[in-house]
């Protein structure tokens, strides 16, 4: 393994300069021939030049890959959770400035989001490096005769391709569990937001051998499907929008390897009568991700409330959201940042558009945007209410991906499970009430793979994550992941008569 000592403080904008226009290969920094560049959504400026990987560059963090595997898969299970297990504690001493680069790309707060990223990240590897004994297998009674037993084998490389929103949580929950049962790992990471990613996966490497992690940044059109197709990757993790994850699913199907995907998301909110109301509003600003700027495929941007509680709800949650702070992601103040990029803004701002060209429609835009010549006020959108939409809307059929939330109201129970029910879509749901019997049944019959009462949980490690439908196939974040998705079960079957 190498063992490079880190700086005990490192420096956010060294780390762009030192990662500006790398690939990490083979535990090392390598430069692309290509760049790209990385915007700061908060100012519009230049934040720093990323590699754009070409198919070569693809092919040799594959190889890299592939090389380090047989050493990797051969050591103990133990020891390599034990690596992994320090590599998270490594990153969380290092959390303040990974959070700072988190927040200058991807225009996140960095109080009340990127901060908060971080040590999720962290403890995921921690969890994922205590699970090594967990690779077992199984003794089957076939046979008195015989020793029938099951064995968990590593895949090979993996390839895991994040998006931008969430990009350190999302790599650790495809990357550790990987590692950890013996494979090794190519990231792509996304071309929007790739320096922090870069930065956690070096530190990794600090304390893997050369090869097991490696980065290739760059398009998904170029080093993304060179990835997928490369007849050397043996799985493929990926999180996104419907449509890439699609093109991902077939490029796995071609090969016949396993694929596991994160898709979208129209998540809906149940809010009951009974419900407490103080309650559910700091549940609707959790769970419509506000302070991730509604970049959240589990965001709870279908809000149903009880008819006798829907007036008092919206003036409140209005109320808070024009309370809170809009502004600079690195400002300790700052409690809602930006929009990644100008084509999500407009994309967001069409849907708005529609809704206010809808006759019976309400747009309740919340907030203030901040002033300040650094900074670059069209990408902070504004937390904005929708009332008054027909089910069929866009805006409460489509995935909008901004700080954006239909609120509906409601009066009979069954009615409103089956408008919850009624999408192509089943990450997560929410249920507010303070009957047993209430929440039992809407557990039971919301068709969401991650359903919650009274609360509106983020992703947690040990807590099995994934949606039915169209929002993606297999879990994430528990032990189940690491064995269902990372490993293959070998049967051996031994006579004793011989």
């Amino acid at each position: 393994m190498t063992n490079h000592s880190l700086s005990p403080l490192l420096d956010p904008s060294s780390a762009l300069a030192d990662f500006a226009g790398m690939n990490l290969i083979n535990g090392a920094r390598v430069p692309s021939d290509a760049r790209l560049d990385v915007l700061n959504p908060a100012t519009g400026r230049l934040l720093a030049e990323a590699a754009a990987a070409s198919v070569a560059e693809t092919d040799a963090a594959v190889a890299a890959a592939l090389d380090a595997g047989a050493g990797w898969a051969a050591m103990p299970a133990r020891a390599r959770g034990k690596a992994v297990a320090a590599a998270g504690r490594a990153i969380a001493a290092q959390s303040e400035a990974i959070a700072r680069l988190l927040a200058m790309e991807t225009g996140k707060a960095l109080r009340t989001e990127c901060r908060g990223e971080v040590a999720v990240a962290a403890d995921l590897l921690e969890f994922y490096g205590g699970l090594g004994s967990e690779l077992k297998g199984e003794t089957v009674p076939y046979n008195p005769r015989m020793l029938t037993m099951t064995t968990r084998e590593p895949l090979g490389v993996v390839a895991a391709i994040l998006p931008w929103n969430v990009p350190l949580v999302l790599m650790m929950l495809k990357i550790a569990p990987a590692l950890v049962a013996g494979n090794t790992v190519v990231v792509k990471a996304s071309e929007e937001a790739p320096f922090a990613t870069l930065l956690c996966a070096e530190i990794l490497s600090h304390h893997l051998p050369a090869g097991a992690v490696n980065v290739v940044c760059g398009t998904g059109a170029d080093c993304g499907a060179a990835l997928t197709a490369h007849p050397d990757v043996a799985k493929i993790t990926f999180t996104g929008s419907e449509g890439v994850g699609q093109a991902v699913y077939e490029a796995g199907a071609k090969k016949i390897v396993p694929v596991s995907l994160e898709l979208g998301g129209k998540s809906p909110m149940i809010v009951c009568a009974d419900a407490n109301l103080d309650k559910v509003v700091e549940g609707a600003l959790s769970g419509m991700r506000f302070t991730r700027q509604g970049q959240s495929c589990t965001a709870s941007s279908r809000i149903y409330v009880h008819d006798d509680l829907k007036d008092a709800f919206v003036a409140r949650l209005r109320a808070r959201l024009d309370a809170m702070v809009i502004g600079d992601p690195l400002d300790e103040a700052t409690e809602i940042g930006t929009i990644i990029n100008a084509r999500q803004a407009a994309t967001i701002r069409s849907y708005i558009a529609r809704a206010e060209a809808t006759p019976g429609a309400e747009v309740i835009r919340c907030g203030t945007r901040p002033a300040g010549a650094a900074l670059s006020p069209e990408l902070f959108e504004l937390p904005t209410l929708l009332l008054g939409l027909p089910e069929d809307h866009p805006c409460v059929t489509d995935e909008i991906f901004g700080p954006v939330a239909v609120i509906q109201g409601w009066s009979d129970y069954d009615d409103v499970i089956a408008r919850a029910n009624d999408s192509r879509y089943g990450l997560a749901a929410t249920v507010w009430t303070r009957d047993l019997n209430t929440a039992l049944d809407a557990t039971a019959r919301l068709n969401a793979g991650y359903v919650q009462v009274n609360q509106n949980l983020t992703i947690q490690p040990n807590v099995s994550y994934g949606g039915f439908g169209r929002s993606g196939l297999g879990k994430e974040a528990s032990l189940e992941a690491m064995l269902e998705h990372f490993t293959r079960k070998k049967t051996i079957v031994m006579s004793f008569d011989g």
